[in-house]
């Protein structure tokens, strides 16, 4: 019997999603048998300084794209919105998940009902930092680093007014009735890739086996939304949001943009869907050349 095995962060959710990943492959695999590997990446053992200033998201696959390519393990599960841009072509991205809820979400402290004005609102990244200050602009916006579940504890410790968290996360770890507020894709651009998994191999291996685990409509808006942020550059660090649609064979992305000077601009574009990457560029470019903002 083959065995394939699957390497992970060790944090709660990112072994609930490889696990999700595996059942998938048992569904329609039997034939295969699964492993688990788990382990503690930089971008984990470091908590507290911000993303951009330790190295930005490949802190978080540096463990695991070092186990691909030894051979170590055969195949890694990544939530898509922390993976760098670019790719390895050593060991390149085989396809992505079904999309999860896609929204960002507002997290109260355990018993509290509204926001505190003495204290922030707690985010990981710059794209929500800036989203939040136009829809709470009394409201301060700080840093906060770790996995959900030490975020949620540093919330209830009464660090902070309130969290802004990915709704897909808190769904996979039970923990939905946590959230008070749903924003919408409008009003919170979601990362690209916000809500799906990535999952990632070595160049030239047979993935019959991702039968039945990839989506092919969860691949061409991570596709889409990656490429967005690629050709502008950016970084864990950009202010930069993107979000693709699929309806019938039209896909829609609506990307956010701030520039250098702190000027924010958001645009979308629709096409055929399976020219989502060049859409993407398109869209990219004109926003780069100071397109005047969508409404909210």
């Amino acid at each position: 019997m083959k065995t394939i095995r699957v390497g992970s962060r060790e944090s709660k959710l990112a072994v609930i999603q490889s696990e999700l990943v595996m059942e998938a492959i048992r569904a329609h695999h039997s034939e295969i048998a699964l492993e688990l590997v788990t382990m503690k990446t930089t971008g984990d053992k470091i908590l507290d300084r911000t993303l951009d200033k330790i190295g930005g998201k490949g802190l978080f696959v540096k463990e695991l794209d070092a186990a691909l390519l030894d051979g170590r393990v055969d195949l890694t599960v990544h939530s898509c919105k922390d993976l760098p841009m670019e790719e390895n072509p050593a060991i390149p991205l085989a396809g992505f998940s079904k999309r999860e809820d896609p929204r960002d979400v507002l997290v109260l402290p355990e018993g509290v009902t509204e926001l505190d004005p003495a204290k922030p609102i707690g985010c990981a990244s710059a794209r929500r930092a800036v989203q939040l200050k136009d829809l709470f602009p009394h409201m301060e916006v700080a840093p906060v680093r770790g996995n959900v579940l030490t975020r949620l504890r540093k919330l209830d410790e009464g660090g902070y007014a309130a969290l802004v968290l990915a709704a897909a996360g808190l769904k996979r770890l039970g923990l939905e009735g946590r959230i008070t507020r749903y924003f919408t894709v409008e009003e919170m651009i979601p990362a690209a890739g916000q809500g799906i998994m990535a999952l990632q191999t070595r160049a030239g291996e047979d993935l019959r086996y991702l039968t039945g685990v990839v989506d092919e409509e969860g691949t061409l808006c991570a596709q889409a939304e990656r490429a967005f942020v690629r050709a502008l550059d950016g970084g864990c660090s950009s202010p930069i949001a993107a979000h693709a649609v699929l309806q019938g064979e039209t896909i829609t992305l609506t990307g956010l943009y701030v520039d250098e000077a702190g000027q924010g601009f958001r645009d979308r574009i629709s096409g055929p869907k399976e020219q989502g990457i060049a859409l993407a560029e398109t869209l990219a470019n004109r926003m780069k050349e100071g397109s005047p903002c969508l409404e909210k």
